[in-house]
């Protein structure tokens, strides 16, 4: 089964007035959808869109795992452990949260910044904090979160381009850029900020149908999830 959810169906949060836009795959916050809380370990796929200046104060995490991905501009990061770094577009930040843990998020530079954030749940509570940054992912080489039983792969695909959806007993698909088809010709085709829940398929593909530019490529995250 694919269920896609088109980009105009999430919800919208953040604080307008602070800077900051935020674009909600599921509950959330003030916003709760009983049938809409999980898709497996996953609980969240935010895209968030911060001003220059504009950030998240300092705030509490626990029992859950949250991935980055930066799409523009420069993410600052600093925690309750005392690190502080900066992620860059195509760049990678993994905060286990395990038993607790505080952090500020913030766009320190003068251009707006775009990342898409993920929650999942850990398969067992607890535990010390851990904090992982990649400069980069490749697109041969998935990175796993086994803490969720979980593992991320990105697809940079040319116009006409295809990837193998990975057969797992369920797959979460995010257009980050450009426009893709997943299946055959009469599969559907999603845009940037589209994503689609994918269970008990195999041997699915995935086409990049056009890039953000002639030049670039379309680029998009799958989740490889657990049942």
């Amino acid at each position: 089964m694919i269920s896609v959810q088109r980009s105009e169906d999430r919800f919208r949060g953040g604080d307008e007035a602070a800077g900051i836009e935020t674009r909600h795959a599921f509950s959330f916050g003030s916003f709760y959808d009983p049938d809409n809380v999980r898709f497996g370990p996953v609980v969240a796929c935010n895209e968030e869109r911060l001003a220059p200046g504009a950030g998240f104060d300092e705030h509490p995490h626990s029992h859950t795992e949250i991935v980055t991905w930066v799409v523009e501009g420069e993410l600052t990061h600093r925690d309750s452990t005392g690190r502080a770094t900066v992620v860059r577009p195509g760049g990678l930040q993994h905060l286990s949260a395990a038993a607790g843990v505080r952090h500020v998020e913030r766009n320190d530079r003068d251009r707006p910044l775009t990342f898409i954030q993920m929650w999942l749940t850990p398969l067992e509570p607890g535990g010390d904090p851990a904090y992982t940054t990649l400069p980069e992912l490749a697109d041969d080489t998935p990175y796993a979160v086994p803490a969720a039983g979980a593992g991320l792969h990105v697809r940079r695909l040319a116009a006409g381009e295809r990837a193998a959806v990975p057969d797992a007993a369920r797959v979460y698909v995010h257009v980050v850029a450009g426009t893709v088809r997943i299946g055959d010709e009469e599969g559907p085709e999603l845009g940037v900020g589209d994503a689609a829940r994918i269970t008990g398929e195999t041997g699915l593909g995935l086409t990049a149908t056009a890039g953000p530019t002639e030049e670039e490529p379309a680029e998009v995250l799958i989740w490889e999830l657990p049942a």
